[in-house]
C-alpha cells in the first residue's frame, strides 16, 4: 500500500520567493483550466481534453507576453495542476451520477491567492532528488533544508510541497510500504479488543482500560481567544493584521498537531497489541450539530478511526465497524438482556435481570467487541472477519533524526 510521509521544510528567503512563484503559477494554470471548461459548457461544446489544455494553457501560453512568466517554474508543476483540475471534475461528475461514496462533491471553483493552504507537486519526471547532506533538491527552487525524523521506507514516487496557514512548509513524500518489514515490526498476536469512544474518556477498552480525553482545544481556549481578539482589533490590510493572523494560525496549528500526535500514538499502540479491533460507527456529523459540537470536534473521532483503518490494513490486523444503532449502552454484557435507554448522566447501572453492576462505558466496549464478532467462540478460538481496506492518510513526523536521512 502507499502512504504519505510529511517532513518539515525550512526554505531560505530566496527559496521562499521561488516557492511563492511556483504556487502562483500552479494556481493560474488551474484557474485557466476551470475557465476553459466553463466557457465550453456555456458554449455547448465538448470539454477540451487534458492534452488540448496542456498545449494551450502551458506550451502556447509561455510564448505570449501575458503568460511568459510561466517558464520560470518547472513544467511538471504546471502539468500536475492540470491533473488536479481533471480529478476535481471527475469527482464532481461521479458525485452527480451517484457513483462516488461519501458527501457530494461540489462544482470546481477558482482558487484564490488568499487561500490558507497552497501546494505544488513534483513527480519523478521533474528530476527532484535528495542530496547526500539530506536536503531536498527541487527544480528551479534549489536544495531546501529538511527536518528528517525517520528514514523513508522506499524510494518516493512523488513529493508535494505544502505551505499551511501558519506559514510552515512541508514536504509530503508518497512511498510504497514493505510488507515483510511491516510483518517483522508487528508480529501477529492473539488479543482482540472492543473500543467505546466518548467525551468523558476518549476511549474505554473492553479490558477495562480507560484513556482520558486530552481536550487540546479546551486547554488552549484562553490563548486562542486572546489571539483572536488581537486580530479583530487590527486594521484590515495592515502588516500588523497579518502578524496577528499568523499568531492565530500558529495557535490552531499547535492544537491540531498535538491532537494528531495523540491519535497516532494511541492507534499504533492498539494496532500493535491487538490482532482484531472492534469500534462503533459513530454519526459524527449529527453529533457535531448538537450542543456538544465543540467537544466532538476536539476529540477527533473520525481521524482516529481512519488511522486505525489504514494501520490495520498495513500490518495485517482486522478492524470491524459495528452499526451506530447497535444498543451497546442498553444491553447487559453479562446476560445479554436489553435494559432500555438511559440518559447520559447515568454512568453506572444495575441489570434488572441478573443484578450485575455495570460501568456504562466499559459495558459498551464489551458489547462492541461482542457485536463485532471478536469474542471467543465456544471452542475458544476468536472470530476474525476479513480485512477492511484502508484509505491513504498522512503520516506525521516529529523530532530530529540521529543522522542525515536520504531516500
Amino acid at each position: 500500500m502507499q502512504l504519505r510521509y510529511a517532513f518539515r521544510l525550512y526554505p531560505e528567503p530566496g527559496q521562499r520567493l521561488a516557492l511563492a512563484r511556483a504556487f502562483g503559477c500552479a494556481r493560474v494554470v488551474y484557474n485557466d483550466a476551470v475557465r476553459a471548461r466553463e466557457d465550453a459548457r456555456r458554449a455547448g461544446v465538448p470539454f477540451p481534453t487534458a492534452g488540448v489544455l496542456s498545449q494551450k494553457l502551458i506550451t502556447q501560453a509561455k510564448q505570449t507576453p501575458e503568460r511568459s512568466w510561466l517558464g520560470g517554474v518547472s513544467a511538471v508543476v504546471l502539468q500536475q495542476s492540470l491533473r488536479d483540475a481533471e480529478v476535481v471534475y471527475k469527482n464532481f461528475f461521479a458525485s452527480l451520477k451517484g457513483e462516488r461514496k461519501g458527501a457530494k462533491s461540489g462544482a470546481p471553483r477558482f482558487k484564490s491567492r488568499k487561500e490558507s493552504r497552497q501546494s505544488i507537486r513534483f513527480t519523478t519526471n521533474a528530476r527532484w532528488s535528495i542530496t547526500g547532506s539530506g536536503r531536498l533538491n527541487l527544480p528551479k527552487i534549489g536544495a531546501v533544508k529538511v527536518k528528517w525524523s525517520r528514514t523513508l521506507p522506499a524510494q518516493p514516487s512523488s513529493v508535494t510541497v505544502i505551505k499551511d496557514a501558519a506559514g510552515r512548509y512541508f514536504a509530503s513524500f508518497v512511498t510504497d510500504t514493505d510488507p515483510a518489514a511491516d510483518a517483522a515490526r508487528m508480529p501477529d498476536t492473539d488479543q482482540s479488543v472492543g473500543i467505546d469512544l466518548g467525551l468523558t474518556h476518549f476511549a474505554v477498552l473492553s479490558d477495562g482500560t480507560k484513556i482520558d480525553s486530552p481536550r487540546f482545544l479546551r486547554r488552549a481556549e484562553k490563548r486562542l481567544k486572546r489571539a483572536q481578539r488581537e486580530l479583530s482589533r487590527k486594521q484590515k490590510g495592515s502588516k500588523n493584521r497579518e502578524k496577528a493572523r499568523l499568531k492565530v494560525a500558529r495557535a490552531h496549528a499547535k492544537v491540531a498537531d498535538a491532537r494528531h500526535e495523540f491519535h497516532h500514538q494511541l492507534s499504533t499502540k492498539l494496532i500493535r497489541d491487538n490482532q482484531a479491533i472492534g469500534v462503533e460507527d459513530l454519526a459524527v456529523n449529527g453529533l457535531a450539530r448538537t450542543r456538544l459540537a465543540r467537544s466532538v470536534h476536539d476529540a477527533g473521532w473520525s481521524a482516529f478511526v481512519h488511522m486505525l483503518e489504514y494501520k490495520a490494513a498495513r500490518y495485517g490486523r482486522t478492524l470491524v465497524r459495528i452499526g451506530r444503532f447497535e444498543p451497546t449502552s442498553q444491553t447487559c454484557s453479562a446476560c445479554g438482556v436489553k435494559d432500555g435507554p438511559k440518559p447520559l448522566n447515568v454512568r453506572e447501572w444495575t441489570c434488572s435481570a441478573c443484578g450485575t453492576v455495570h460501568d456504562r462505558d466499559h459495558n459498551a466496549a464489551i458489547n462492541v467487541k461482542t457485536a463485532a464478532g471478536l469474542a471467543a467462540s465456544a471452542c475458544g478460538a476468536p472470530v476474525r472477519p476479513g480485512l477492511v481496506p484502508a484509505q491513504r492518510e498522512e503520516t506525521g513526523s516529529h523530532g530530529f533524526p540521529p543522522q542525515p536521512c536520504a531516500a
